[in-house]
């Protein structure tokens, strides 16, 4: 079935970071803080149900309550620095754009988004070879550079184990760095050839 999306509801974002729970807001504070723009939208319909995970049978409640403070922090940052955090926007279908300035066309429950960049937080690598698989992209082992020359970056994912709040917050951030560093190589890519 071919969706018809209104193109007035059509926007442009540096990244859209799929997943408004801690990894996804983690992801957007940092990528703030590098003055990169980017839009959060609640899920991914497309994976289905978030792989479930049993890190928090093993947490101490110390570690919990640091989550959750954590998150809290977050959020205040999002409202406090005005972030694009849509947790009722789900996003319905990705696909690799014809547009050579944007890589991806983001199809949400509001309307369509085109980014150079998608960040995933809630999807097993597996869901994510078959997706890729299905637009056609075959990936070896060595995924993580693979799926980074596409511009998808991966936040909070794993097959078993959610990593820990620690974990997440590093990879928000070595995340914020590698998008940025890819604009920076793009603009100069991008002068030279003026």
């Amino acid at each position: 079935m071919t969706r018809v999306i209104d193109p007035v509801r059509s926007e442009h974002t540096t990244t859209v970071v799929i997943g408004s729970g801690l990894s996804g807001l983690a992801v957007a504070s940092e990528l703030s803080r590098q003055g990169i723009q980017s839009i959060v939208v609640d899920q991914l319909e497309l994976f289905g149900p978030a792989p479930v995970s049993r890190n928090h049978e093993f947490s101490e409640p110390g570690s919990l309550i640091e989550r959750g403070e954590i998150l809290r922090v977050l959020r205040h940052y999002a409202s406090s620095h005005s972030l694009d955090i849509r947790t009722r926007a789900k996003a319905t279908e990705l696909s690799i754009s014809p547009a050579e300035t944007e890589r991806w066309t983001i199809c949400t429950s509001e309307g369509v988004i085109s980014a150079e960049n998608i960040v995933l937080t809630r999807c097993a690598q597996s869901q994510l070879r078959r997706f890729l698989a299905s637009l056609g992209i075959a990936i070896g082992r060595d995924i993580m550079t693979a799926i980074r020359s596409l511009g998808i970056y991966l936040v909070g994912v794993g097959d078993a184990i959610l990593p820990s709040t620690r974990e997440i917050l590093m990879q928000a951030k070595n995340v914020s760095q590698a998008i940025c560093q890819n604009q920076l190589n793009d603009q100069s890519r991008r002068s030279v050839l003026a």
